[in-house]
Parts: C-alpha cells; structure tokens; sequence
C-alpha cells in the first residue's frame, strides 16, 4: 500500500483497479479493511480508494480534536496527489458518512455520486457529546482495549454466526491496533460536528443510502428520514446486518450499489 504525503500528515492508502473512481471512507475507530469484501469486487470495473483516515490504520497521527471538515479536506488533498481529477463516487459508513456531509459542503465539484451506509445527519446529544468526551479520556488513560470492548456489542447483529464471529474479531483486531491518540481526536471530533439535516435537501448528485437492518446505532427509520430528506435518493435496508453492513452482509450490500452505479454509469 503506498504512503501518500500530504502538507502535515502521511496517509495509507490502496488505490487498485481503473475505471470510475470510489472512495471508500471507513468508520470509528476503524481502517480501510473494514472494505476489502468492496475492495476486491469493485476493483474489477472501477478504481477503488480506500485509505485509512487520518489517525487510523498506519496513517500518521494528530493530537487534540480531529474535525470532520479536516479529515474531509484531507481527503480532497489524497484526490490530489493521487491526479484523481474527475469527479469521485464518495461512499462512507458511520463517521465515514460524516465526512461525506462535509466533503459534499466543501468539495462539491469532487464529488459524482454519494452513497451513505450506517450514518447519521443530526449532531450529538449533549450526552452523546459527553460520551464522546468519556471515551477519548478512556482510551489515553487506559489503551484501545476498552474501547473495543465498549463498542464491539453494538456494531454488529445478533445472533453471531462463524462468519460474523470472524468478521467482530477482525474488527477487534483493526481498533486494537489503532492509535489512541488517534481515536481520541476523532472522538472529539465527531462531537463537534454540525447537524446537517437542514443540507439534506440541497445535495444534488445520486445518492444512495444503505442500512443494515439491525443496525442499532443509525436505526431503519432514521436513515429513511435521511433519504427522504434527499431529493431522489435510493434507499437500501440490508437484512440480516447491523452497524457494519459492509462487513456482516457484504453480498448484499455489494448488489445494492452495484444496482446504484450502473444508474450512473
């Protein structure tokens, strides 16, 4: 996997296949793995990019708060030192989806098509806020472990077959090995982030969300109210999946943007 260099940070990066470009953005407190299912399939027809954020993965780390509007120009700058200049279908999950908001707001020539898996567009709840601000406070003092422990329960369906059981230890593994500095900025970046609900009827290019239909954290009937929200959007609950949809069900989530693309292509 190359190292990209932008103007402060290095970034881990596969970029694979010709063709279209995606941009696959993982969530919290991931790395680009979490798409290899996506990865080995659509690199056949388009160029996949998939790199690990900013404080994740082996990318280079920054202390402090990490925001969401950073971690989006962050990835304009990839496009650019990967001469990515057509524009891109961006497709994120969790925090990925909020990075999307934003890369929409602040890189909207970028962008061709926008698919949202297992997001949300409200900001946090005082209490959200305040967990999130717990949860940076565990990591530095106590490690990744804790986090993982903390997490894990509410990223993926019930009830846990082999598959699954494989795929909650590799998604163990990839927070374990994450930077705790890392996951502590992005923490509080995530915090701050700005309700968008009042954008949503201003995005203008395709745009498809994807919900696992167990998914506890962006529940069914949120993600639906997003979509309706956006003018056109497609809308795709995947059964038999919970937060990590991508991972849990990747057949089907594999079909539906496949279905989403060729209405673009």
């Amino acid at each position: 996997m190359p190292t990209i260099s932008l103007s402060d940070i290095s970034l881990n990066c596969i970029d694979a296949g010709d063709g279209p470009a995606i941009l696959f953005v993982h969530g919290f407190p991931l790395d680009h793995s979490m798409w290899r299912h996506q990865l080995d399939e659509f690199a056949a027809t388009h160029r996949v990019i998939a790199p690990d954020l900013r404080g994740f993965g082996r990318s280079g780390v920054t202390s402090g708060t990490v925001s969401m509007e950073q971690l989006a120009d962050d990835l304009a700058a990839l496009l650019d030192e990967l001469g990515v200049t057509e524009p891109v279908v961006f497709c994120g999950l969790s925090m990925g989806g909020y990075i999307g908001w934003q890369f929409f707001r602040r890189h909207r020539h970028r962008l061709r098509a926008l698919i949202q898996c297992d997001t949300r567009a409200i900001a946090d709840t005082p209490e959200g806020v305040a967990n999130r601000e717990k949860l940076a406070r565990l990591v530095l003092e106590n490690g990744t472990e804790p986090v993982a422990a903390a997490m894990l329960p509410n990223l993926f369906a019930e009830p846990t077959t082999p598959a699954r059981q494989t795929a909650v230890e590799e998604t163990r593994q990839a927070v374990l090995r994450t930077s705790p500095e890392g996951i502590a900025a992005a923490s509080l970046g995530m915090s701050v982030r700005p309700d968008v609900t009042a954008d949503l009827p201003s995005i203008d290019v395709p745009t498809l969300l994807i919900v696992g239909e167990e998914d506890r954290i962006s529940t069914v009937e949120e993600m639906r109210g997003i979509a309706d929200a956006i003018p056109s959007a497609e809308f795709s609950v995947i059964s038999d999946a919970g937060h990590m949809s991508p991972l849990e069900n990747p057949r089907a989530v594999n079909a539906a943007i496949r279905s989403f693309l060729a209405t673009i292509d």
